[in-house]
């Protein structure tokens, strides 16, 4: 259990489904890659704080469980997840720019630390940006900072970069209004796989934000996480309260 708890949140870093959706259209000719790039960044997150309250279901090759989350987001300063299980509290996560924290009731443990060892883990370089525009439907990475190639894949407009190296990044976009309907990362040298899809939006308050979020992993073993949004609001009042009892121990994640 103290495996599952540490690997759900660390993929939170990364019920009743909304039906709320937008419409999308498919891509059925070749768009410069200029274009691709500023249509997903002309949909802006214009907003102080945004509170989530989400279903999410756990699988890997052992086991399967279903919670529930409360998301909040105080834009580019803080991250602040609650989740329980059958209405408990059973662990909190606390992400600003400089640290990633949580601790879990049930084994009584605590981690603190950078976004290095997240990083590590997953393959790829990590920071709250990332983690920020993984919640909100965005790109991962800041797309203005690399160079790619453009083709359409499967009806959707794909930027892959045009390189050898060992860690590759591939993006999908709608041809509506440029949303992100999926994007993989994958590290050869590493068999690692990271790939996050985004099947439907919303729009709320003229911003665009998932209704789903499917993320799934593998290196050793497959691990799948879907987050289903029930409720989103903005710009409300939020609290981030976040204490780690003292006698929690503390412990290192490989």
């Amino acid at each position: 259990m103290k495996y599952f708890i540490s690997v759900f949140i660390f993929f939170f870093l990364m019920g009743c489904k909304s039906k709320q959706y937008v419409n999308t259209a498919a891509a059925v000719n070749d768009t410069e890659v200029s274009k691709i790039i500023n249509g997903h960044y002309a949909n802006k997150h214009d907003f102080k704080t945004l509170n989530i309250r989400a279903n999410a279901k756990y699988e890997d090759e052992k086991q399967a469980h279903s919670m529930n989350a409360d998301i909040r987001i105080k834009k580019d300063e803080i991250i602040w997840i609650n989740i329980k299980i059958l209405g408990f509290p059973i662990a909190k996560a606390l992400i600003t720019p400089t640290k990633v924290s949580y601790y879990e009731k049930i084994n009584s443990t605590y981690f603190e630390g950078d976004f290095s060892m997240l990083s590590k883990w997953l393959g790829t370089d990590l920071d709250f940006n990332k983690i920020q525009n993984l919640f909100l439907g965005n790109a991962i990475d800041d797309l203005t900072k690399s160079k790619w190639v453009s083709e359409i894949n499967d009806k959707l407009f794909k930027l892959s970069q045009p390189s050898d190296a060992d860690i590759t990044r591939d993006f999908y976009f709608e041809a509506s209004n440029f949303l992100l309907k999926k994007e993989t990362i994958s590290q050869f040298s590493q068999n690692r796989a990271l790939e996050i899809q985004y099947p439907s939006h919303k729009e709320v308050d003229k911003m665009f934000l998932p209704n789903e979020i499917n993320i799934k992993a593998s290196q050793k073993d497959k691990i799948s996480i879907n987050i289903e949004y029930k409720n989103t609001t903005f710009n409300e009042d939020l609290s981030y309260s976040y204490t780690i009892p003292n006698d929690y121990k503390a412990i290192e994640i490989d």
